[in-house]
């Protein structure tokens, strides 16, 4: 009995519950908690862990910078990231089938659709470079480490001499000489960037020529992601084993070789150094509740469509900490190893490290890999970061195609269309790889950071700011704390109750009036995009935002009602089949009848379909009686014949 009881915690079942291998035959679940932990955990930890966080740490007060960032996670980040998972987990729906709670706020829904398309256009893209890196890196040497190459210009300036020994006096010298230079020097990293991999043009609207090398590789990626998902959550939950494990054994690695560099100190002091004046400035506070919101990935759907897949009774509340928790801790380990390696490659330039210090693809395709090349045997270390970057991405990507895949599948809810699932993902994968072509010609730069700058900017503050209000204040907080304390056995914790009504919500609003405040027009190194260009922007990103109220007056027109108001108050009202998807866990005032739940299109489901096939050869007047449905609490409701 007691390997029956953890089996069914392990499952994410209660004590006394009847273990199954899956509990909702037909959507499926994950085949452990442990696979939906590793997969939300690559989710929420992505590129941004490694190239944003560390960058925004030492511009805005080093370790300072951990106290309101700490302040934003506790306040801001765990409550929404377990209002999402629990939301999610409550129904068992994907991002639109969740707003039965409120039909006419599904345009949250679609528009959280809109913005994991978006990102999971260019962020594939990026995926795609890093694949182009570390195929360029199986070599004996690095394409970037000196200025002999075609591509290369005249103001090309190399920390290395292409007859280079381990002579340092040699290399002192050199590093003297450039930095005698009166011009901007141009690194070689920057040159292969810039002239080898992108050829990149000379403005947004010069598109230029399709590269063919990145383009293969954006096929490898998108077949990779398609790969990985094609049995959906049964075979991603398999892959994040290794897909989120192991860029922590190469940060570790990394870390490792980081510390033991000349220089790696002063970088990681400089990362570190706290100050403390800073904190009374505003664009800290900002900055730190930005990069939680955005870095655990909320109102992007991904996390409400992962715990879609949970068991009913899965513990959420624990995972919600176990999972934001590990995601800033990653970010800030993330911070050793970018600045211990940086620090070393200002201490060889004979400069201060914020003068090498980078964010965004400067930092993972220009800084870092520069400094990869003054260490012994930089090819191998070089395959260890860019596969690192891979894994990172592949991570997210997969949540951004299952959160799109999932909402189309529960939305046409056919047993047709979930039977060819696998079709819906090579369809939405093969139009995402379509749509990234754009991004891989020679203005491709160009729009990747237009869509990384406006796409998924103020909208996300936006949905998940409607998204509190929605459930909190138009369904009821009272209502919701007793879904999830049916769910979880247990209410939320007051502190939850108090930031999901009160003190999130308004985190979310000071967000939102800190980015309109804070926004500067884009630019990439001195281009400064066209006013056409940042007028599409805000297209792409009003696109998202204009599905909340487009489909709530859509639904206001066609839902019942004498007057205006009235048809608002019935567009309002929860659906009735809003609640847990399976009837034996509609208890309380979700209990229905069984006729009702046909009705409703519930899904009824045999506990236990070995023991029923068994029944089927009792005697008619022998099944009458064994026609019951377990509870969650033990008790058994009697389900009559019909």
């Amino acid at each position: 009995m007691a390997d029956k009881g953890s089996e069914a915690m392990l499952n994410g079942a209660i004590p006394g519950e009847m273990v199954k291998k899956d509990e909702n035959l037909k959507r499926g679940n994950w085949s452990n908690q442990i696979e939906f932990i590793l997969t939300s955990v690559g989710y929420a930890v992505g590129l941004g862990n490694v190239w944003r966080f560390p960058y925004l740490c030492y511009r805005n007060g080093g370790g300072a910078f951990m106290f309101p960032y700490i302040i934003m996670l506790v306040f801001c980040g765990i409550p929404l990231f377990f209002l999402e998972l629990s939301f999610g987990q409550f129904t068992s729906q994907g991002c639109l089938g969740v707003w039965r709670v409120n039909p006419m706020f599904k345009g949250v829904g679609y528009g959280m659709m809109v913005v994991s398309s978006y990102i999971g256009i260019y962020y594939n893209v990026v995926i795609c470079i890093s694949f182009y890196y570390f195929f360029a890196s199986m070599t004996s040497l690095l394409p970037w480490t000196y200025c002999n190459n075609i591509w290369n210009t005249d103001d090309c300036s190399s920390m290395l001499n292409p007859n280079r020994t381990t002579d340092f006096t040699e290399l002192s010298q050199n590093i003297s000489m450039l930095l005698n230079q009166t011009a901007k020097r141009t690194s070689p990293s920057e040159e292969y960037w810039n002239y080898h991999v992108l050829k990149i043009s000379d403005g947004i609207g010069n598109f230029g020529e399709v590269r063919t090398p990145l383009l293969g590789c954006l096929a490898v990626a998108w077949f990779v992601v398609f790969l990985c998902l094609f049995k959906g959550v049964k075979s991603s939950g398999k892959v994040v084993y290794f897909t989120a494990t192991f860029p922590y054994v190469v940060l570790t690695i990394l870390f490792i070789r980081g510390i033991t560099l000349d220089g790696a100190v002063t970088g990681i002091m400089y990362y570190l150094t706290p100050q403390w004046d800073k904190i009374l400035d505003a664009k800290v506070w900002g900055d730190a509740a930005s990069q939680i919101f955005y870095s655990l990935g909320c109102a992007w759907g991904g996390l409400i469509t992962m715990a879609s897949y949970n068991k009913f009774h899965n513990n959420c509340y624990r995972d919600s900490i176990i999972i934001s928790i590990t995601n800033c801790a990653t970010s800030i380990y993330a911070g050793f190893v970018i600045f211990s390696i940086l620090g070393f490659m200002a201490a060889h330039l004979g400069v201060d490290v914020s003068q090498v210090a980078d964010h965004g693809p400067g930092l993972a395709f220009v800084a870092y890999p520069e400094a990869l090349t003054l260490l012994p045997i930089s090819p191998f270390w070089s395959l260890l970061f860019f596969f690192m970057l891979i894994l990172l991405g592949l991570g997210t990507q997969f949540c951004l195609l299952e959160t799109l895949v999932t909402a189309v599948v529960d939305e046409i809810g056919s047993d047709w269309i979930r039977r060819r699932k696998s079709i819906v993902t090579l369809g939405v994968a093969i139009i995402g790889f379509l749509l990234g072509i754009l991004l891989t010609t020679q203005a491709g730069i160009y729009w990747l950071l237009l869509m990384d700058n406006y796409a998924a900017s103020f909208s996300l503050v936006v949905i998940s700011c409607i998204m509190c209000i929605a459930i909190m204040y138009i369904y009821g907080h009272e209502k919701y704390f007793k879904d999830v304390e049916m769910m979880l056995g247990f209410p939320p914790p007051v502190f939850f109750q108090i930031c999901w009504r009160f003190v999130s919500p308004s985190i979310i609003f000071f967000i939102l009036v800190f980015t309109v405040v804070q926004y500067k027009p884009i630019s990439y190194n001195d281009y400064l995009y066209p006013t056409w260009a940042i007028t599409l922007g805000f297209l792409m990103a009003l696109s998202s935002v204009v599905c909340i109220p487009a489909y709530a007056i859509w639904k206001i027109c066609i839902t019942e009602g004498s007057t205006f108001w009235e048809r608002v108050k019935n567009a309002n009202k929860p659906s009735k089949d809003w609640g847990p998807a399976l009837l034996e866990h509609r208890t309380d005032r979700y209990a229905t009848l069984g006729s009702q739940s046909y009705e409703f299109n519930l899904e009824i489901q045999q506990l236990n379909p070995d023991k029923e096939r068994e029944k089927e050869q009792l005697p008619t007047e022998n099944i009458e009686h064994n026609l019951n449905i377990q509870g969650h609490n033990g008790s058994a409701r009697t389900q009559n014949p019909v």
